[in-house]
């Protein structure tokens, strides 16, 4: 049995991996630390309520003392790092918050770590993980083989600057001080849960209330797409069998453009809606209860600052090591994405108001 400090498990990623990891070992005892910021939303962890299994705590991963205490009052052995600030429009309008969580509090955890594992020996065997991007790796073009954990770091955002100094740190922790870490780099996930800033559930959700589809630039960016819960899987194989001081890639093999999501989306709403009178009573402002094609509200915008224009992760190493693959393709994942948006309007619908981002 393991038991874990999950930060950040308020969030997109990180509640669908306490989910994942309690249906997988609902023996293990899983702490969740999240400051509840714009993106964390303790209504993804309402199912776990009562769980003796699951404990939810708010507060910051910059409270050192706080980490701390949890680490050792609970005989915490792992540490499974989401917490961080990730949306790359947001780190160009506001970049001092990303370096403050994605830096400074991936620093503060490592510190925690090292001072009740290492100093005080509170646990026989502990495993720190951190979960960072394939962003940190720059952009490819066209014909460009595919990141591997071998890639030099080029980051081109503050967003991804900021990530790649945590994976720095972590690696640090290991060579300098002993700390027994590992690394992930995954690619775009989508799913369950996701706040509706990111391209799918935005696009999804801006259907369904008849707003416009804003896309960048020409929308034929790429990016490799990974369905939440392999990432979770992938998580877990790297968190049980992974070597120490390892990073292992985390993709989805799915290399699909911007615009390509779009029209898909489009499509599939208007399909469903199109075969269920309750979805059409439910969403009276999407374009087809209308009539018309989702795809009318497409709407192309001037393109962001240093958009990358391809990312794709190359996930041998997992899969040779590890026995990691994705188990859902784009259209099974999307699928199964798509059904969760229709049906949870509750968990979204609170989130909308603020949000003014392109896909």
């Amino acid at each position: 049995m393991s038991r874990l400090l999950v930060t950040g498990g308020a969030g997109f990623i990180g509640a669908n991996f306490v989910h994942y990891w309690l249906r997988q070992y609902p023996e293990d005892y899983v702490v969740v630390v999240d400051a509840l910021t714009y993106a964390g939303n303790l209504a993804s962890l309402a199912s776990l309520a009562g769980n003796s299994r699951y404990t939810f705590v708010k507060g910051d991963i910059n409270d050192q003392s706080l980490i701390e205490k949890l680490l050792r009052e609970n005989s915490l052995d792992t540490i499974v790092n989401f917490a961080a600030e990730s949306h790359v429009d947001r780190s160009i309008s506001g970049p001092d918050v990303f370096i403050n969580t994605n830096i400074i509090g991936t620093h503060s955890l490592l510190k925690a770590a090292r001072q009740i594992w290492l100093d005080e020996k509170t646990v026989t065997q502990h495993r720190f993980h951190h979960v960072s991007t394939d962003e940190v790796y720059g952009a490819l073009g066209p014909s460009d083989p595919a990141f591997s954990e071998k890639h030099q770091y080029a980051p081109n955002s503050p967003y991804s600057a900021s990530k790649a100094a945590s994976d720095h740190l972590v690696r640090a922790y290991l060579h300098t001080f002993g700390l027994q870490v590992t690394t992930s780099n995954c690619s775009n996930n989508y799913g369950p849960y996701h706040f509706p800033e990111k391209l799918i559930p935005l696009i999804i959700t801006n259907i369904l209330n008849g707003d416009e589809l804003p896309v960048y630039g020409d929308g034929l960016q790429i990016r490799d797409w990974l369905y939440v819960d392999d990432h979770a899987r992938g998580i877990e194989k790297v968190i049980t069998h992974g070597k120490v001081g390892e990073t292992y890639n985390i993709g989805g093999n799915n290399e699909i453009t911007n615009i390509d999501i779009v029209n898909r989306l489009c499509a599939e709403v208007d399909k469903r809606l199109s075969a269920s009178e309750e979805l059409r009573a439910r969403y009276p402002f999407a374009p087809v209860v209308g009539g018309k094609d989702s795809r009318s509200l497409i709407r192309y915008v001037d393109d962001r600052r240093g958009h990358d224009r391809r990312y794709a992760i190359d996930p041998e190493k997992a899969n040779s090591e590890l026995g990691y693959e994705p188990h859902e393709t784009f259209e099974t994942g999307i699928s199964k994405t798509l059904d969760w948006f229709l049906n949870n309007p509750q968990w979204w619908e609170p989130l909308r108001a603020p949000l003014k981002l392109a896909a």
